[in-house]
């Protein structure tokens, strides 16, 4: 494992190093420290919530796989778990709630009846440790989801229900904000669809606009505290043939309504570059969500890795300097290996790959292109390859005061041996 002096002489070569290249190591470690980054409560109960009782069906294409012990059974132990994660991460993080994550004692309220209340132990943790929420309402595990149709279901009395849930999360969310003095960004995703080809599929989609329509009719909650954003998909569990909410149709829909379009890694085809949407949306939307997740073969929402996929997303935003246009949130979740190393791996790798987008030398990329030398541009790019990146992340890790390396596992391996393995 780095000794701090190994770490300290080995990050004044690699400064030296990309100075050559025209970039300030010192100023890319400080942006990226500073890009919030939301951690999805989700993984530490593998997408159970905290609903009393259980309302419905899992459904929608939300399935954790795996059985390792240690699950969290309940809020405190969740909370207990972020509190451990958050300890071995560097930079700035947030919280990204989902609304069966409630917390109403022994008491049922249905998901149209929620309130802030109901979210106070989240908020005050939040409060306590200076961490900004995000939220999302939850269009899934519910009776009245067990269709697979939730907003553009064909029942108008299924369709309201949701629309009341939507429109009361939006206030959860605005009451998040004005208490942590940060915007929540709302993320709405439904798993509506038909696992078979379906006769209409014009219906469905007239449907869900105007359900959103009247969710967002609701004017007293203000957009600059609860930052709403949509998501799309390919296809999921149960509508593997037709998705309502496809990419084209939130794309649309967010752009004539003013929404920020969320942009997922895992749902789109394996062949399809989520960092080459990036510069594309980014012409016509103002803003965008982003979703780190690992899809194997399908939208499986493996513990995000330093893949190419994910470089390739922050070296986008990088060189087309978007940093303050696009939110950043984590969206994966893994019941087979210990779930706290996953919350670690996932977020490091995310922040790394910021780190590795602030590190690219686009300026002399870009002269070069300029100039015509698409060799020399070639050739930087490798270059870009072998460069001690991770000589600048040690270095970042340990002014953080945070684990460098892999030592961060010892913490895992201790916080498993004395709580979770007691579950």
């Amino acid at each position: 494992m780095p000794s701090s002096k190994n770490i300290s002489a080995a990050y004044r070569l690699a400064r030296s190093r990309y100075a050559e290249l025209g970039v300030d190591t010192e100023v890319a470690i400080r942006h990226a420290l500073r890009v919030p980054v939301s951690l999805h409560c989700w993984q530490a109960d593998d997408v159970r919530g905290l609903e009393t009782p259980k309302a419905g069906l899992a459904g929608g294409g939300i399935m954790t796989t795996g059985g390792y012990p240690g699950r969290a059974r309940n809020g405190d132990e969740m909370r207990a778990d972020l509190d451990q994660v958050l300890k071995l991460l560097p930079g700035k993080q947030r919280l990204n709630l989902h609304a069966f994550y409630a917390e109403t004692g022994d008491q049922h309220v249905d998901r149209d009846e929620l309130e802030p209340q109901h979210f106070a132990r989240w908020l005050g943790w939040a409060k306590a440790r200076r961490v900004g929420l995000d939220f999302n309402p939850t269009y899934f595990a519910h009776e009245h989801a067990n269709s697979g149709f939730t907003l553009s279901h064909a029942d108008p009395a299924i369709r309201k229900f949701w629309i009341r849930h939507g429109r009361a999360c939006r206030h959860i969310a605005e009451s998040f904000a004005k208490t942590l003095g940060s915007p929540s960004v709302h993320n709405h995703w439904v798993p509506d669809g038909a696992k078979d080809a379906p006769a209409d599929r014009f219906a469905p989609r007239e449907r869900l606009a105007a359900s959103y329509d009247a969710i967002f009719a609701d004017k007293t909650v203000n957009r600059k505290l609860c930052v709403d954003a949509v998501e799309g998909k390919l296809f999921g569990l149960g509508s593997e043939d037709y998705v309502v909410g496809s990419q084209e149709f939130y794309s649309n829909y967010a752009l004539s309504r003013d929404l920020v379009l969320c942009l997922d890694l895992g749902h789109y085809h394996p062949t399809e570059s989520v960092a080459d949407k990036v510069s594309a949306h980014l012409q016509f939307h103002p803003r965008l969500l982003l979703h780190t997740s690992r899809p194997i073969r399908w939208d499986s929402d493996h513990v995000v890795i330093l893949d190419d996929a994910v470089r390739n997303l922050f070296l986008e935003i990088a060189r087309g300097d978007a940093w303050d246009r696009v939110f950043v949130a984590l969206d994966f979740f893994d019941a087979s290996i210990n779930r706290l190393a996953a919350y670690v791996v996932g977020t490091r790798a995310t922040r790394q790959a910021i780190l590795g987008g602030l590190l690219d030398p686009s300026l002399a990329l870009k002269d070069a292109e300029l100039a015509g030398r698409g060799h020399e541009r070639l050739a930087l790019m490798e270059l870009t390859r072998s460069l001690p990146w991770g000589a600048v992340w040690d270095e970042l890790c340990q002014r953080e005061g945070v684990p460098a390396g892999a030592d961060w596992l010892k913490d895992v391996a201790r916080y498993e041996r004395t709580v979770t393995s007691k579950r």
